[in-house]
């Protein structure tokens, strides 16, 4: 892919009514990179992402994903992501075996690559000894480990995940991030919004924070830490809080640049 992005997003942009929900956003993430998207509550993360991924038309503004258009090209977008999204849409009287194979097979696998996909994936998310219990019996982490394991189903260029880590357990979680390092050691791009600083602090090498359906800042974390004002050190909870809790037409907090580097 020309310049090595995976995901652009050129001004792209989302109305309401007259509610402007996401407004002019600019980002570009490089191939291969765990990418953090952080903002408040309603800043617009789970509306851009699904813009981005072809599930919602842009008021205007374009975002190219591993290289095709969703506007022009959405097959070819759907094909070449995973989604994990904050609100699960699983069929529940299926197992989870049952429910990863279908979702194989609705990507253009056969049955037995689908089938033998499963199984790998089933023992990745450490769900072997469950994988034939209905999903609707399910804990909260084994239903998100059942949709992360729907999403990677297919080897996705690049995967997004809308708030993975809310409402599971530690085990849970721990799990979750061994895979995702996994998937980032391979080459995937993770494009990764959550409200769990930490470890948004721990895994991502890059991050944009939005407010208000603006983004504020992104880069690097001390290049953020450099836009909000702050050491370069600074823990990402005292960057972020400074980044949407001021006025952001205040100087400095302008953009760190209008492209990053892809360094």
């Amino acid at each position: 892919m020309a310049g090595n992005w995976s995901v652009i997003l050129n001004r792209l942009t989302k109305d309401f009514d007259s509610f402007r929900a996401v407004n002019d956003v600019n980002l570009w993430v490089p191939e291969g990179e765990f990418f953090g998207f952080l903002g408040p509550n309603g800043a617009g993360k789970t509306t851009t992402i699904n813009m981005t991924v072809g599930l919602l038309k842009p008021t205007y503004g374009t975002a190219i994903v591993a290289g095709h258009d969703v506007l022009t090209d959405p097959l070819a977008v759907k094909a070449s992501v995973g989604l994990l999204p904050e609100t699960l849409n699983l069929y529940e009287r299926l197992s989870a075996r049952e429910f990863i194979e279908f979702a194989g097979v609705m990507y253009g696998l056969s049955r037995s690559e689908s089938g033998g996909r499963t199984e790998e994936l089933l023992e990745l998310m450490e769900l072997t000894d469950e994988a034939d219990k209905m999903i609707v019996d399910y804990s909260m982490g084994m239903k998100k480990k059942t949709a992360l394991a729907a999403a990677l189903i297919h080897d996705p260029r690049v995967l997004f995940l809308d708030e993975p880590f809310m409402g599971i357990d530690a085990i849970s979680s721990r799990a979750i991030r061994q895979v995702l390092l996994q998937l980032k050691d391979r080459g995937t791009t993770i494009f990764f919004s959550s409200h769990v600083l930490e470890v948004v602090e721990r895994l991502c090498t890059r991050a944009a924070i939005i407010q208000k359906g603006i983004i504020v800042a992104q880069g690097t974390l001390p290049e953020l830490a450099a836009a909000a004002g702050l050491p370069g050190d600074s823990p990402l909870e005292d960057i972020f809080l400074r980044l949407v809790g001021a006025d952001m037409h205040e100087e400095g907090l302008s953009w760190i640049s209008s492209r990053p580097s892809s360094g």
